[in-house]
């Protein structure tokens, strides 16, 4: 017997679900499967899939995501942590609270919370297990005040444009977020005296030796390492200073930094650009003319000429047109200046290379090649200005509706194309495919759903119950629905599956759709008890070495509270 179209359509729906529950770490195959059975099963035309994948919302959200990506290149997220961690606990978690709410509501939270789990993790002061929970628990709230402050207010607009309903403006989030961070946030404060308070053991992903020497003219100059925010750096640690002939080390946060100090750093050389954006630090490639965008990975051979030399000595420049950035050891730890540490079979070197270093003879009789180092990128001078400016002008100019964010955006990102602030193999690299095929495929799923059967259906239903299925009742349960998909599927997942619901429930009911709306948007943000449906609850599980108890213990009473608060207000406000 052949299923009918509605009943095609909920089986579909609820496969989708047990498919994201399944397979949690893989929402954009469940997606793209359920993408290709609604295409072959003719439940949606070629001129519909086209044109969710066109989606001005949709679109709006990935020009959003591809604009980030220059944002994070800029030190701007760098110089706001360097004001967070004090010696008090509770003047550090107020600081790290206003800060993260403030920064999550215009960047990206997964940004906002990477940029933060070093210094938190590094930090002199206190345990970074007091500290990761409320990390990820301030993003996710600071997310629900403005329109882009999360994707899934994003993916819920572009939803809402494929109805042909008025879109969601940027402030339309403001008044329920604001007493959401208030309220959350005190009961968070009050509850932090559960978080455990552990030592967190992490290790870097490869402990190379970097020297760098600080500029007579450099701003660094009469500060402290902590003033400084060099502390507490993405996998890279300082390990010493060399003043003249005296070595310092360990170093403290409280040690000031002097005139053509050497600081001796220990990490992650794919880091290393990092610090170019500390004003008068100079690597010794630098110093050579050599630029840290084309680094090589090479081993010292046994039978090498500088097996038993130094740098200084044997004139590495000359010799390969190259200069030596970092130095590994296995099994030992190097000490000093980098130019006179004694050179060994089997060290490890990373360097900077010139035009000529590939076509030297004296290569491979010297080294052998491992592989290629791709840097991270850091944006300097005017075009690290132009990236902060213009990320403000353009969410500014949507913000106050003199342009829509689509278009303030697109600007931008041509702007950032032209100058190199972005190059096309970074948006290519990093371009949200997943994000795209998701909410695309979400938006298809809601058009068959609300021009099935069972939409109208439905409508016959509440009619006939309307005494006892009333509109606050229909506002409990979407809501409901929205987090309990959040807890176990993913936010952007669960945002997506519950909008035809919300509003076929909405149009059927006679309710502005608005309400609905905005119910599935910030229980779609409600990501509080379970460590795995959030990226940045997630992120900082396992950097705090969390247990699942943790975020039960402490994500319990904030769900509580966000929950009181989303449908009290929407009561309040729109019912």
């Amino acid at each position: 017997m052949l299923l009918n179209g509605s009943t095609v359509i909920l089986i579909a729906f609820i496969l989708t679900i047990l498919g994201l529950i399944r397979y949690q770490s893989y929402p954009e195959r469940v997606f793209g499967a359920l993408l290709l059975f609604l295409y072959i099963s003719n439940q949606v035309s070629s001129e519909q899939v086209i044109a969710s994948f066109a989606n001005p919302g949709l679109l709006t959200l990935i020009l959003l995501m591809v604009c980030s990506l220059a944002l994070e290149k800029t030190k701007l997220l760098r110089i706001i942590t360097n004001y967070v961690i004090k010696p008090g606990y509770y003047a550090t978690w107020i600081r790290l609270y206003l800060v993260t709410t403030i920064a999550s509501a215009f960047l990206n939270n997964t940004a906002v919370v990477s940029t933060m789990l070093s210094p938190i993790r590094n930090n002199p002061h206190h345990t970074a297990s007091k500290l990761l929970i409320p990390l990820s628990y301030s993003a996710i709230l600071g997310g629900t005040l403005t329109l882009i402050g999360t994707s899934t207010n994003l993916i819920v607009n572009s939803m809402v444009i494929d109805q042909g309903l008025s879109e969601l403006t940027f402030f339309d989030f403001t008044l329920i977020g604001s007493v959401i961070v208030l309220s959350c946030g005190l009961i968070l404060l009050l509850c932090s005296h559960w978080l455990p308070d552990q030592v967190t053991y992490h290790t870097v992903a490869s402990d190379y030796f970097i020297d760098v020497s600080v500029h007579p003219q450099s701003s660094l100059i009469g500060k402290s390492i902590e003033k400084n925010g060099l502390r507490n750096l993405e996998s890279l640690f300082l390990v010493e200073i060399l003043r003249g002939k005296r070595l310092i080390s360990p170093v403290t946060p409280y040690d000031i930094i002097e005139p053509e100090d050497r600081l001796i750093f220990s990490g992650d050389i794919k880091k290393v650009t990092l610090l170019t954006q500390f004003d008068g630090l100079n690597s010794y490639a630098d110093r050579n003319g050599l630029p840290l965008n084309n680094l090589t990975e090479v081993i010292i051979r046994p039978d090498s000429i500088l097996v038993g030399q130094n740098l200084k000595e044997v004139g590495f420049r000359a010799l390969f047109d190259a200069a030596v950035v970092g130095i590994r050891r296995d099994g030992e730890k190097i000490s000093g200046k980098l130019g006179d540490a004694t050179l060994f079979a089997g060290d490890y070197l990373i360097l900077a290379i010139g035009d000529d270093f590939k076509s030297r003879r004296n290569i491979n009789k010297n080294f052998y090649q491992v592989s290629g180092v791709t840097t991270e990128q850091y944006l300097h001078g005017i075009r690290e200005k132009l990236t902060v400016i213009g990320f403000i002008t353009a969410i500014a100019l949507a913000a106050l509706g003199i342009a829509s964010l689509f278009k303030s955006l697109l600007i931008f990102l041509g702007l950032l194309l032209l100058c190199g602030c972005l190059n096309p193999n970074e948006i290519i690299q990093r371009f949200p495919r997943n994000i795209w095929l998701i909410i695309a495929t979400a938006i298809l799923l809601s058009q068959t759903v609300s021009q099935s059967d069972g939409f109208h259906e439905l409508g016959g239903w509440i009619q006939r119950h309307h005494t006892v299925f009333t509109p606050f009742i229909g506002l409990l349960l979407i809501y409901g629905i929205t987090w309990l998909l959040t807890e176990l599927i993913t936010n952007n997942a669960a945002a997506a599956l519950s909008f035809p619901i919300a509003y076929g429930l909405a149009t059927n009911m006679g309710v502005d759709p608005k309400t609905y709306i905005l119910a599935i948007a910030f229980g779609a943000s409600a990501s509080f008890i379970s460590p795995y449906s959030y990226q940045t609850n997630l992120m900082v599980y396992s950097a705090g070495q969390y247990r699942l108890a943790d975020f039960v213990r402490m994500g319990l009473p904030v769900s509580l509270m966000y929950s009181a608060v989303v449908i009290g207000c929407i009561t309040i406000f729109y019912l």
